[in-house]
């Protein structure tokens, strides 16, 4: 291995040996010190800063290297800075790939999910190391050839883009158990855990059920943590390339423009002395009585689940907390806050695919998104049990326009969308912003109408620019001359 700071290189290499790894990683000084030990053909892997720091390392590679060498850069980059290094390179004989890797620090020591594309005969080579080195599933190491050029690191952006999504769909709820159901961190934990022994298993929950019981002292970490989020680009990344293929995707600009709100704090500490929002009374949450309804509600409802495993009481009150216990009318039919996160997860993550889908066609990678949810199954941060539900949906149909329209993923649409609409309508009737569940509402409900009031843009869009219209009851385009 190789630094530009040699300091890093000795603490890694003393701390690599402290664990036991003894002589296996080697530290050098200098780079061509490092190039010259490395066996023929040479395989460098860069993980870099994005944009013009892999171009600097790249620079000092390629004075280095011989023809048939092989770099690459397994950090997060724009793909088409990939496809224009590749082609750079090709002229020196050397070999590029761009290869996502996704996992954070635990992937990092126990295995990651990894992305590569590029040259196939590149990717052949290293292929025993990268599966040897990849998280392991029970369908196999967690990497694949994604496709040619900038293939790996397109679907490690959409990863993100998704990744985005789930972490904002995942705070909604927080904010709706927390601000509306009124839980106690105690109480969100063991929601939390209980969703993870369900349909909702991932890592992403798995994790959120543990922030639940970290303390500094008497105070719960989570609480302490100045609401203003950070990024680095690739989610902003993914709704330019959605906007660009004319893909909706916008469960994803809803969890950046989140992001983008969230960092508007002293603006929003302003407002919040200005601005009114409804009576918080307006919708009536009793948690005593709740908890007292909820063994009636699991008798009465009997929730069909794919597994057959009740989540536990937690759950139950998620369920039974959406309407006002004085109203026996609305409680029963009301679904759980998982029902609803459950189905705007699957919104969320048809918008991804299918912009993974149309920028394979573009560029002809020949995409298998069968195979790329199938890596996430493991080491990534996206991992989940519903992955192996959207490999299953693209094995049946590998061209499939959307997930939503897959037999049993529409089946399960069709059972839970009502669980979205009351947690979109409770949540407005409190006054808490829930725009990528909105989002995903609204992603489905337009996705489903086989009539839009598009017709009325149209009709705007050729009154003022003559931009004409089709017809529904004959072919060509047509010009009104609106105004007389």
């Amino acid at each position: 291995m190789w630094n530009r700071s040699h300091e890093k290189t000795v603490a890694t290499v003393d701390r690599a040996k402290a664990e036991g790894l003894g002589d296996k990683l080697v530290g050098f000084e200098q780079m061509a010190d490092m190039v010259a030990s490395l066996q023929k053909p040479r395989a460098v892997i860069m993980l870099v800063q994005a944009g013009r720091p892999v171009d600097a390392v790249i620079a000092g590679l390629a004075d280095l290297l011989e023809p048939g060498d092989l770099i690459i850069d397994g950090g997060n980059e724009m793909y088409t800075n990939t496809q224009r290094r590749q082609a750079e390179l090709a002229k020196k004989g050397l070999l590029y790939m761009g290869m996502g890797v996704s996992g954070g620090e635990e992937g990092a020591r126990h295995g990651p999910s990894m992305m590569p594309g590029g040259p196939r005969e590149a990717y052949e080579r290293v292929k025993p190391i990268l599966e040897k080195v990849s998280a392991q599933s029970d369908s196999g190491p967690c990497v694949t050839y994604i496709g040619e050029g900038g293939a790996g690191n397109y679907v490690k952006m959409i990863h993100n883009g998704i990744e985005y999504g789930d972490m904002q769909l995942i705070a909604e709820a927080y904010d709706i158990l927390k601000n509306v159901g009124g839980l106690s961190n105690e109480e969100l934990h063991t929601t939390f855990a209980e969703w993870n022994s369900s349909e909702l298993e991932s890592y992403l929950i798995e994790i959120t059920a543990t922030i639940f019981t970290k303390k500094d002292g008497a105070d719960f970490i989570v609480d302490k943590i100045l609401d203003k989020t950070g990024q680095k680009g690739t989610g902003r990344w993914t709704i330019q390339e959605a906007a660009e293929h004319g893909i909706p995707v916008p469960t994803m600009s809803a969890a950046l423009d989140a992001r983008n709100l969230s960092a508007l704090l002293d603006e929003r500490k302003a407002a919040s002395k200005l601005l009114n929002g409804p009576n918080p009374d307006n919708v009536h949450v009793d948690k005593v009585a709740l908890v007292k309804q909820v063994k009636a509600a699991v008798r009465i409802n009997q929730i069909k689940r794919r597994d057959k495993r009740c989540t536990g009481w937690v759950l139950c009150v998620c369920f039974v907390f959406l309407c006002s216990p004085s109203h026996a009318s609305c409680l029963f039919p009301c679904a759980s806050l998982a029902f609803q996160l459950y189905a705007a997860k699957i919104c969320s993550y048809a918008q991804g695919m299918n912009l993974i889908r149309a920028a394979g066609k573009v560029n002809d990678w020949k995409l298998n998104l069968g195979e790329i949810a199938r890596i996430w199954k493991g080491g990534c941060i996206i991992r989940a049990r519903f992955l192996d539900r959207i490999k299953t949906a693209y094995d049946r149909s590998a061209d499939i326009a959307s997930l939503l329209i897959d037999p049993e993923f529409a089946a399960e649409m069709n059972e839970r969308h009502s669980a979205l609409r009351s947690v979109v309508v409770l949540a407005i009737g409190k006054g808490v912003s829930v725009g990528a569940f909105s989002a995903s509402l609204a992603y489905y409900d337009t996705y489903r109408r086989d009539r839009l009031p598009a017709n009325l843009t149209q009709a705007q869009r050729d009154f003022f620019g003559a931009h004409t219209y089709e017809r529904t009851d004959k072919e060509g385009s047509f010009h009104t001359e609106w105004a007389q």
